[in-house]
């Protein structure tokens, strides 16, 4: 699979939209198998585009299969044994094949699909985190594996051009294959060296899913929902570490808002205006059970202390009753925790609630003189709601008009314009 910018997707051809429907929905889990069964993720993802590819054509022409997973799965599998054929030395092809002959013997004596599935991409995940990478490549190889992000959604999220992040990826998967790498879940003894890698790929995949940074929608369901599913299978194999029920808090305080994002017509809802007879209660209130359990072992860490701030949020009967002095000074926690310019836009338009705009641009001020934070896009829509605030149309209008430069999603992008254009009436 190509990591330029002409990645494709089924969805780039003219196949049924259920074949983009399994490729959203199935390729984490069967590409988590391919890697465990051909130990080679430059290979399974090969295999997986060639059957996704034949998928376009079969069902378009047969129809759909009663298990479209399984027929993905055993298709990718022929793919990577025909690739195998083609290009591997006669020496290394021999041995390739035996092993796919010996692991397919295997597979029919195994436990059910679904058990085998759920397994692997925890493994994945935790291969990809294994300490001999550096942490943002641990963090951007299971999102272009298991997350199926493209290069493109990959740097945006880091901050870095799409050529850097493409040969990150290349080096982390080379050094998996050298170093051999185990695809297994670590001992107890272990976990707590991989978790700080862990959460951050399980987070950076539910917030793809949530702001869909190159979808025409706020929101991508399945990878929010494979972020949620990951996180549970995290607070079972770490019942006890506070920061894994705080991150698990964090997505569903976040999600439970999800279906307010959109007003009838498709254009982006902010918080402040949402409909919260729409808000998820029963995961509003499975989040802040998790928080209170994880607050309650006074370790406070980052998923924590942003658990906090969004309990906030949906705690308060309005927008006018928001604590908005707390979540800034959460912010202001945070901010020592983990540091990042997020957290201090965040920050800004907390005091801005709480205090005045004025006293949150100056907040701002050393953000937009930092070069690396030039295509940031949440500072420059942030900056301009600020100014807006302020009475400084001029400045407001310039500020959109840089954000709305640097938005890809279809709804944000039109909630900009409608804003820019109040200001230039």
């Amino acid at each position: 699979m190509s990591t330029s910018g002409s990645e494709r997707r089924p969805g780039d051809s003219p196949a049924a939209a259920v074949v983009e429907r399994v490729f959203r929905e199935e390729r984490g889990a069967v590409v988590a198998t391919l890697i465990r069964h051909l130990g080679d993720f430059q290979l399974a993802e090969d295999a997986l585009q060639d059957a996704f590819a034949s998928a376009v054509a079969t069902w378009s022409r047969e129809g759909v299969p009663a298990n479209p997973n399984a027929w993905i799965m055993v298709t990718a599998r022929r793919k990577a044994i025909d690739r195998l054929r083609r290009e591997r030395a006669a020496a290394d092809r021999t041995a390739r094949l035996a092993e796919q002959a010996r692991l397919e013997a295997q597979e029919h004596r195994a436990e059910p699909e679904d058990s085998t599935v759920t397994d692997d991409r925890l493994r994945l995940i935790f291969t990809c985190c294994h300490p001999a990478l550096a942490l943002p490549a641990r963090v951007a190889l299971t999102l272009k594996t298991l997350g199926g992000l493209t290069t493109a959604e990959i740097a945006r999220a880091y901050l870095v051009t799409e050529t850097t992040m493409a040969q990150r990826l290349v080096r982390a998967k080379r050094k998996i294959g050298e170093a051999r790498i185990p695809y297994r879940v670590p001992g107890d003894d272990i976990l707590p060296d991989r978790l700080k890698g862990v959460l951050s790929v399980v987070y950076l995949i539910f917030n793809e899913g949530y702001g869909a940074a190159g979808g025409d929608g706020p929101a991508r369901g399945e990878l929010c929902g494979e972020a949620i599913r990951l996180g549970r299978l995290l607070t079972e194999l770490m019942p006890g570490d506070p920061e894994v029920r705080g991150l698990l808090a964090l997505m569903l305080l976040h999600d439970a808002r999800r279906a307010a994002r959109l007003d009838r017509d498709g254009r982006y809802v902010p918080l402040d205006e949402q409909d919260r007879s729409l808000w998820d209660r029963a995961r509003i209130e499975e989040g802040i059970r998790l928080l209170d359990t994880a607050l309650a072992h006074r370790s406070p860490g980052p998923y924590q202390v942003q658990a906090a701030i969004a309990a906030l949020h949906v705690r308060a009967p309005g927008p006018r009753q928001t604590d908005w002095a707390q979540i800034a000074d959460l912010y202001a926690l945070l901010g020592r925790l983990a540091p990042s310019p997020v957290v201090e836009v965040n920050r800004a338009v907390a005091l801005a609630r709480a205090k005045d705009p004025r006293t949150a641009l100056e907040v701002l001020e050393p953000l937009l003189a930092d070069a690396r934070l030039a295509r940031y896009q949440p500072l420059y829509a942030a900056q301009a709601d600020l100014l807006r605030r302020a009475g400084d149309r001029a400045g407001a209008r310039r500020a959109y008009e840089r954000a709305l430069g640097l938005t890809a999603g279809a709804a944000e992008r039109a909630e900009l314009a409608r804003r820019l254009a109040e200001l230039r009436s």
